[in-house]
């Protein structure tokens, strides 16, 4: 277990936007959060900053089949 002091206003605040249901359950999606947005962020870059091959750029479309959610 690890003990950290934090603004009880923005925890509640952070809480109330979350939905969460307890101060440690606010904190693990807050942290989660930011790790993803922080990767995602990294990706993108990586996605900018890549080369594509005029074959690839030029490539054709392949749609997938329609299907019908309704039947089941």
């Amino acid at each position: 277990m690890t003990s950290i002091d934090i603004d009880p206003v923005e925890l509640s605040t952070a809480r109330r936007l979350l939905g969460a249901s307890s101060n440690r359950e606010t904190v693990d999606i807050a942290l989660k959060t930011l790790i993803a947005v922080r990767r995602q962020a990294a990706v993108v870059e990586t996605i900018i900053g890549r080369r594509f091959d005029d074959d690839q750029i030029d490539a054709p479309t392949v749609e997938p089949a329609a299907t019908d959610r309704r039947a089941g």
